[in-house]
């Protein structure tokens, strides 16, 4: 068996659509136990995550293995939410996994749709999105790490990608990848999944970090690595990137929402001895609560037009990302305030909901990035 058919053959997947109900018992019983190892010791719940496949955490947005066919965008935010409620570090790899099914179901590989899709919706096998570089590429921020060339069957690709997530054997991302045009001086492009298994793919350890270190993050370097063309999702990717660029970014709002909720639930605690001096603190519980239902009510109203190519809606998306992040923050603050000295200890939930916030705020798209965006699409008139 070749290296890339290893992911495509694993176990069958049973046809049934996946249930969301007693989702948040099964995160806290799966997640529950290693938030503390997830967050002090980088523990990665790989185990866990495939048991969160099982309870529909990551399918809710991909028509192609619903049971309606249809697209429940606010439904995948708000499994993505659940988790976040208990472990922020979990909800970005949950997104992460959520992004790479997007990616699959909007290709043009119907052997990746058929074969793999059905696998990253249930969870049995894991992985990340490796488009960190290339959202900011073309976003005038940094250069095409990866590069490519055509060849019989598919590409030889190299490079390396500095941080990539919900990563490991096994495990698969997607990113894109330049590929120059010969005669012209011209280039191109390409967008395709990557197998971490295959030949001249390798992961390499990255720097502790802040927070977040149990997220499966690892450096992709990549040497001569056959693409075969089976995992190309576009070529070219200008048309394709378009129509995922919303559900990515969309996405992302569970896991701000998740530790959102998750600060407002510790304020409350807090409140319970504390309400007397708290009532003088800004961003109480019942204000941010509200402020994450309107996000939420924006959240869904720009679902319904998740594929929209227009530059305008991409703006509407990157208006409520930018929101989401700067709610975070506040919420992240206010549950520290709130805690008091409490909230200092190293063992408390809330310095990890801090940090976790602070992840919010930097991770593609972050705050400076969608502000230079949102300002981009509005010299070219596509906001009034």
């Amino acid at each position: 068996m070749g290296a890339a058919e290893s992911v495509l053959a694993t176990t069958a997947v049973d046809a049934a659509p996946p249930s969301i109900e007693g989702l948040g018992a099964a995160v806290l019983r799966e997640l529950g136990p290693l938030v503390g190892r997830i967050d002090r010791e980088g523990l990665y719940p790989g185990d866990a995550l495939r048991a969160l496949g099982r309870h529909g955490v990551y399918d809710r947005h991909l028509a192609g293995v619903a049971a309606d066919r249809r697209c429940d965008l606010v439904a995948a935010i708000d499994a993505i939410t659940t988790v976040g409620e208990t472990c922020g570090a979990s909800a970005f790899m949950a997104w992460c996994q959520g992004a790479a099914g997007w990616y699959v179901e909007h290709g043009e590989s119907p052997v990746l749709r058929a074969q793999l899709l059905p696998k990253l919706a249930r969870g049995e096998v894991l992985g990340g999105t490796g488009m960190s570089n290339p959202m900011k590429y073309f976003a005038s921020i940094e250069r095409l790490a990866l590069s490519g060339r055509r060849v019989d069957g598919g590409f030889v690709v190299g490079g390396r990608l500095p941080w990539v997530s919900n990563l490991g054997p096994g495990h698969v991302f997607g990113s894109a990848f330049r590929v120059d045009e010969p005669g012209t001086g011209g280039s191109r492009e390409v967008m395709a999944m990557f197998d971490c298994d295959w030949p001249g793919l390798t992961l390499a350890p990255v720097p502790p970090f802040l927070a977040m270190d149990g997220t499966g993050t690892w450096a992709c370097e990549l040497a001569d690595v056959f693409v075969p063309d089976a995992w190309v999702l576009a070529d070219p990717i200008g048309p394709y990137l378009r129509r995922i660029r919303n559900g990515f970014v969309l996405l992302q709002l569970g896991i701000g929402a998740g530790i959102i909720k998750g600060c407002i639930d510790a304020m409350r605690e807090s409140n319970l001895r504390l309400a007397h001096v708290n009532a003088f603190l800004e961003d109480g519980p019942d204000e941010l609560e509200d402020a994450l239902a309107r996000l939420r009510e924006r959240a869904g109203e720009l679902a319904g037009r998740v594929l929209d190519p227009s530059d305008a809606t991409f703006a509407d998306v990157l208006t409520v990302r930018l929101l989401a992040s700067e709610l975070t923050l506040r919420a992240t603050q206010s549950a520290m305030l709130h805690a008091g000295a409490l909230g200092y200890s190293m063992g408390s939930p809330v310095q990890r909901r801090l940090r976790e916030g602070w992840f919010v705020a930097i991770v593609t798209p972050a705050i400076k990035h969608l502000r230079k965006e949102i300002d981009r699409l509005y010299a070219l008139g596509a906001v009034s």
